[in-house]
């Protein structure tokens, strides 16, 4: 083993520079193996856009937010022929493995080159924390800092003008930021996709506060719940031909006013969530991932994907990894129901039947 390609893909998210900063500089400092960074992930990988990365090259990039490879949505196997597409890069470069970083797309991307030979070691990072395998992935703690802190700035703006305000967080089939930042800053109803809502209980709570004197709530909600009354709601196709979340939200605000008499206003927190310099928790986090994933490429370990469990780093398969996506335990969005105004709903609905955030997709 003497030269490995890092490629970062899909989302960027707080927290990948420095896992680009320990791969390399354990691959080079430990093991003696130099480092070639793969510029705008998969694209890059497929056209043949790459740089060398040293010691020198990575350093400072600790608290940088973003990724100094850059990335792509482009995907292999959606605008390519699969390892065909990226086969001759690595020949040309000289690459004998690849330590990629991404989300769930990225990584059964990943998984699937392996299946066709490439040899490769995956870095979970996702804002959504919804991969299988580790208890946490690079950027979700970011993302619930930052979204914690706008709640609790909305939180004053709606006291002060009697309002409801719908919060929408990212969270395509996981409700993890929502239901972590919801219960950080005291949400009052936290919707998520793997569970049923009713948005005449949600009204009902609203109503309940201000018979009691709190003539105000807040609602998070994340994308990737279905609109009310069913469904799904996407924009239009992304430049990659990807299908986009949107406006669900607006929707739940403008029932819970016609429910309710309240004004009810919607926040959507969108990119902010991912952007800026990365928590103290991701840079330890992606450094410990960083490093594991150098080590595992060094020992000829690949198919595999480095994880959290409790505070140990660990690894495993990356095809189970990628199998389907990680749900909020139903405990962790229990604990949170606690805080809603538990007079208003009735108890028959407080055990409802959990709904798969694939089902209900």
């Amino acid at each position: 083993m003497s030269q490995i390609g890092i490629l970062t893909g899909g989302g960027d998210c707080p927290g990948l520079n420095a896992a680009i900063r320990a791969i390399v500089t354990r691959a080079s400092g430990t093991h003696g193996i130099e480092a070639i960074g793969v510029l705008e992930g998969w694209d890059g990988l497929m056209e043949g856009r790459v740089r060398p990365l040293d010691r020198d090259a990575v350093r400072g990039l600790l608290q940088r937010g973003g990724t100094v490879l850059g990335t792509s949505r482009r995907d292999p196997y959606v605008h390519g022929a699969g390892a065909a597409s990226v086969a001759p890069t690595l020949e040309r470069e000289g690459l004998d493995a690849l330590v990629v970083i991404g989300g769930d797309g990225t990584l059964r991307t990943a998984a699937r080159l392996g299946d066709e030979g490439i040899p490769l070691v995956g870095v979970p990072k996702t804002i959504d924390n919804d991969i299988a395998g580790t208890d946490t992935t690079i950027g979700f703690d970011t993302a619930v800092q930052i979204a914690t802190e706008a709640i609790d700035r909305i939180t004053t703006s709606a006291e002060s003008h009697d309002r409801v305000m719908v919060v929408e967080v990212m969270g395509r089939t996981a409700g993890w930021i929502a239901t972590h930042a919801g219960m950080a800053a005291g949400a009052d109803a936290i919707l998520v996709p793997e569970e049923p809502y009713d948005l005449a209980e949600v009204a009902a709570i609203v109503r309940s506060r201000a018979a009691h004197g709190r003539r105000y709530s807040v609602v998070v909600v994340a994308e990737g719940i279905a609109p009310p009354g069913g469904g799904r709601i996407t924009a239009q196709l992304d430049a990659f031909g990807f299908e986009r979340l949107g406006g669900v939200s607006t929707l739940v605000a403008a029932q819970l006013e016609e429910l309710t008499g309240f004004e009810a206003r919607v926040t959507v927190l969108g990119h902010v969530q991912r952007g800026g310099v990365p928590s103290a928790r991701d840079r330890v986090l992606a450094t410990r991932f960083g490093i594991h994933a150098a080590d595992l490429v060094a020992g000829g370990r690949f198919g595999r994907m480095v994880g959290l469990r409790g505070d140990e780093i660990t690894d495993v398969p990356l095809a189970d990894a990628v199998a389907a996506p990680r749900p909020v335990p139903r405990d962790q969005y229990d604990a949170a129901r606690i805080f809603f105004d538990s007079r208003t709903v009735p108890a028959a609905n407080r055990g409802a039947t959990r709904r798969s955030a694939r089902t209900r997709r």
